[in-house]
């Protein structure tokens, strides 16, 4: 539904506006995979990911271990003890949940880890790109790789490489 709103509302602009409107486009994951900042920081937080999900395989294999020595071992348990057994096992099930959710969740370290070393980044790029629009006089510029829905871009308005450019320059 944005897509649309956000097409329809650059139509309309682009149709009301006088005949000089120069709009542009950028491709903002290749500016992301070339410039070396980036690179750096998506390292960072695969490095975390990669740790943390290790933890959270080991934490599921302790896990499952111990259900199977439940399993094993049920029929020959107290019934007191099975329930004491299984409330350890909820709890550790729970605990396998909140650990996930604390790293990995939305509001999670690695959303804010991302956010941490990202937003200065993008911040870099969105000035290039207003830079390098400011320099070649456009109106707009949209992101060719984000949601928006770009149906044609002539190659000619790409201004990918310029931003690329821009940003290694500084």
């Amino acid at each position: 539904m944005k897509r649309i709103t956000f097409l329809l509302s650059l139509l309309f602009a682009v149709t009301l506006a006088p005949a000089q409107t120069k709009i542009a486009f950028i491709n903002s994951a290749t500016v992301m995979e070339q410039l070396p900042e980036a690179q750096d920081a998506q390292k960072q937080i695969d490095g975390l990911a990669q740790q943390w999900q290790t933890e959270l395989n080991q934490m599921a294999a302790d896990m499952q271990k111990k259900v199977d020595e439940y399993d094993k071992r049920k029929l020959i348990m107290s019934d007191k003890r099975r329930a004491e057994v299984e409330k350890e096992l909820q709890d550790l099930d729970k605990k396998i949940i909140d650990f996930r959710n604390a790293k990995f969740g939305t509001n999670g370290e690695m959303f804010a880890k991302q956010n941490e070393l990202m937003k200065p980044i993008q911040e870099k790029v969105f000035k290039a790109v207003k830079d390098v629009a400011d320099e070649e006089a456009y109106d707009y510029v949209v992101d060719r790789s984000s949601s928006t829905m770009l149906l044609f871009a002539n190659a000619k308005h790409d201004l990918t490489q310029k931003v690329i450019s821009n940003l290694l320059q500084k």
